[in-house]
């Protein structure tokens, strides 16, 4: 399973997905997008987004924390 997390350093739901993940044992890719340009254009082409977080689970985008979207999209539940 691929899980990718664009983040920037002061978004308080990028710490949330993160502490969710290390909760439920996911292991993920951080791509922080704040002095990365070329990550942030990926990320806004991914999800037609300029907010974080942007969470790629096996290609499925999930904008924002999304407890639920992640959970299934996690097979968590």
């Amino acid at each position: 399973m691929s899980v990718k997390i664009y983040t920037t350093t002061v978004c308080p739901y990028c710490v949330m997905a993160k502490e969710f993940f290390r909760k439920n044992n996911v292991t993920y890719e951080e791509i922080n997008v704040e002095n990365d340009e070329k990550a942030a254009e990926e990320m806004i082409e991914k999800s037609g987004q300029m907010g974080v977080p942007v969470i790629d689970v096996n290609g499925k985008i999930i904008v924002g924390f999304d407890r639920p979207a992640l959970e299934k999209a996690l097979k968590l539940k």
